[in-house]
């Protein structure tokens, strides 16, 4: 076991990063952040902050000098630089599995060995890929450049030929992903722990609602049928093992029309819809990161309320500060800031959990927020 007293570092200073390194330093660890952004959320809270390309070949190598050990808040951390790092001290999640996950097309193949259903999918690595992959998936599509793609990034809807062609050619005719649409009844995901051992902690499923691709609220518990929530720890659980995983990771899943239950991405990481674990679980996501990557034995992940996570995005300071007032009239709401300094449309720049005791109460308490803030509703 590693144990408090030791630094540990971090790939990644934003929010998931920033969150990390509050939740390590709670337990009395240090924290030493690699970031290229001297602004960046976890430079304001970490014992120390490297402010270098995830590649630089001296930071990294103060990372290695320094840390016991090392893990990543983003997927899109160079992996050479994680293998590197992996020579000197432990990374979790280990660099072979963070390079599967950065990759749609290798993570899409991934999950069909494992026989784990998809949308209908086709890789698109060339101009003589279009027309095929066109036949198999046919429309409405969805084209996704396999890399660096977040928030809705990196995508475009397409409905014929002719359009899958202009988009590729938008995105740079870099390697993609075109997936069928799915009619959608929900949308899940599960955020779970997987220690060193192979011993696995699943927190509550969440159900999620997105807005304009971007993630706008996760209700927890989800709206869902228990043998479909069981399902997908089931699921989640094969992915896990699979990779060897070693850390916080979350899976994100499609509900078919027809009820069917489909594997739609992995984040090798704690992920957005698992805030809620921060206020409403005897352990939030974050200690688990910090607990897998230091060898401790995993927390509890209890249920402790009922909870609503809602996004704030940077649409909300479009006209200035928000009206904070209007959220701390309501004492089951509570607030968190990432300390970014511009607020841009689809920017995250914090959250905010209701705490009830169902989650209509809690939704209740948001849409009056909402209506407060002229937001349009859920």
């Amino acid at each position: 076991m590693i144990l408090p007293g030791a630094t540990l570092g971090i790939l990644g200073g934003g929010q998931l990063g920033q969150m990390f390194s509050l939740a390590a330093l709670r337990l009395g660890y240090r924290v030493l952040v690699l970031d290229p952004d001297p602004h960046c959320p976890a430079a304001a809270v970490a014992s120390r902050h490297l402010c270098a390309d995830y590649d630089d070949p001296a930071a990294l190598a103060e990372l290695a000098r320094s840390c016991a050990a090392v893990s990543t808040e983003f997927e899109n951390v160079p992996a050479t630089a994680l293998e590197l790092l992996a020579r000197h001290l432990p990374v979790r999640p280990s660099p072979n599995a963070v390079a599967m996950v950065q990759d749609r097309i290798l993570e899409k193949r991934f999950l069909r060995d494992l026989d784990l259903a998809t949308a209908p999918f086709a890789a698109i690595h060339a101009e003589d890929d279009l027309h095929a992959a066109w036949r198999s998936v046919g429309g409405p599509a969805i084209l996704k450049r396999a890399r660096f793609g977040y928030d809705g990034k990196g995508q475009a809807g397409v409905d014929d030929g002719k359009a899958l062609a202009s988009a590729w050619a938008a995105m740079g005719r870099a390697p993609a992903v075109l997936e069928a649409r799915i009619a959608l009844r929900q949308e899940l995901s599960v955020v779970l722990a997987r220690g060193e051992d192979g011993m696995m902690a699943f927190y509550p499923v969440a159900e999620n609602i997105h807005r304009n691709g971007i993630l706008d609220l996760s209700i927890v518990p989800a709206r869902s049928p228990e043998d479909l929530r069981q399902e997908a720890r089931r699921m989640a659980a094969r992915i896990a093992t699979a990779l060897d995983y070693v850390g916080t990771m979350a899976v994100e899943y499609f509900v078919d029309e027809t009820g069917r239950l489909l594997v739609n991405e992995i984040a090798p990481r704690p992920h957005n819809s698992g805030h809620f674990t921060i206020d409403a679980c005897v352990q939030s996501q974050f200690d688990q990161q910090v607990r897998a990557l230091c060898g401790l034995p995993l927390g509890d992940t209890r249920l402790l309320s009922p909870v609503i996570m809602m996004n704030l995005l940077g649409d909300l300071w479009a006209d200035g500060e928000p009206d904070w007032s209007a959220l701390f009239r309501h004492p089951q709401l509570k607030l968190h800031l990432y300390g970014k300094a511009e607020g841009r449309p689809g920017r995250k720049m914090g959250h905010v959990h209701a705490l009830a005791a169902d989650s209509a109460q809690a939704m209740a308490v948001l849409e009056a927020l909402r209506a407060d803030w002229g937001w349009p509703k859920s």
